[in-house]
């Protein structure tokens, strides 16, 4: 009996998991569809870009630098065990644009814009205000998800490329004013050394976070429950979600372009 009931709720969470990653996936199909078909919110297109783009780069600059730091002081400590102190600059150079930059940057836009969007939505849907949306003819998919999303895909591989050169930046301050690296040899080493492949990874590394964190805010604020607690619930659940799948993509997208 007791194995009956066991996996009684193993079933039943493993049909509440796929029926959660259906649902997610017509989402995405939806949203989608809509970014290229008419008509196009231009108005809410430019406020979710400067919202995502512009209002994330203080905590973006903040913490690519002093990531770019630490890593410099823990590859310092960790290399001069084995007299290789030199690879410095690469190694700092390919940890964060290859890595460390994308995910970071993704994990922080998921916690200040996934958070918000859900939270936006969340209150629009408890309050209403997506039911008069219907009223009024707009479709509440492309009113309030395609413009978030499309503007997330866009310009989170911006922040990426802003944040690897301020955290490349953090790493020069930290391997020139106390490692006592030469800075010549430290910019003509990271250059060397970087490849177009590192870069391009990490643009569409951030191109997908990005669309990721903002679909996950519209997907949990259009799902949200009734009140004040459907509206905490979507925000917490639309982060987790956001974080997590970014993770996952980052080992996938690693696989797909540095596996062999």
């Amino acid at each position: 009996m007791v194995i009956t009931r066991g996996l009684a709720a193993v079933g039943r969470s493993s049909l509440a998991t796929l029926s959660s990653i259906g649902e997610v996936a017509l989402f995405l199909f939806s949203t989608l569809s809509h970014m290229v078909r008419p008509p196009f919110y231009g108005r809410e297109f430019a406020m979710a870009l400067f919202n995502i783009g512009w209002l994330s780069l203080p905590v973006v600059g903040m913490t690519a630098i002093f990531t770019g730091g630490a890593l410099a002081l823990q590859i310092y400590d960790g290399s001069s065990r084995f007299s290789a102190e030199a690879v410095v600059p690469q190694i700092v150079a390919i940890g964060m644009v290859r890595e460390l930059g994308p995910v970071l940057v993704g994990l922080m836009v998921a916690a200040r814009v996934t958070s918000s969007i859900a939270a936006e939505i969340a209150t629009m849907k408890v309050t209403e205000q997506i039911d008069a949306l219907v009223t009024l003819s707009t479709n509440p998919m492309k009113y309030l998800t395609a413009p978030r999303v499309l503007a997330a895909i866009i310009v989170v591989p911006v922040l990426v490329g802003i944040g690897d050169i301020i955290g490349i930046y953090g790493g020069f301050l930290v391997a020139t004013g106390q490692l006592g690296f030469n800075p010549a040899t430290y910019v003509r080493n990271t250059a060397d050394f970087l490849q177009a492949a590192d870069i391009i990874s990490s643009l569409i590394k951030g191109s997908v976070f990005g669309g990721i964190a903002a679909l996950m805010g519209c997907y949990f604020g259009m799902n949200s429950g009734r009140g004040a607690q459907g509206v905490g619930r979507a925000t917490k659940g639309s982060v987790q979600a956001a974080a997590v799948l970014i993770l996952a993509a980052n080992f996938l997208l690693t696989s797909l372009f540095f596996g062999s």
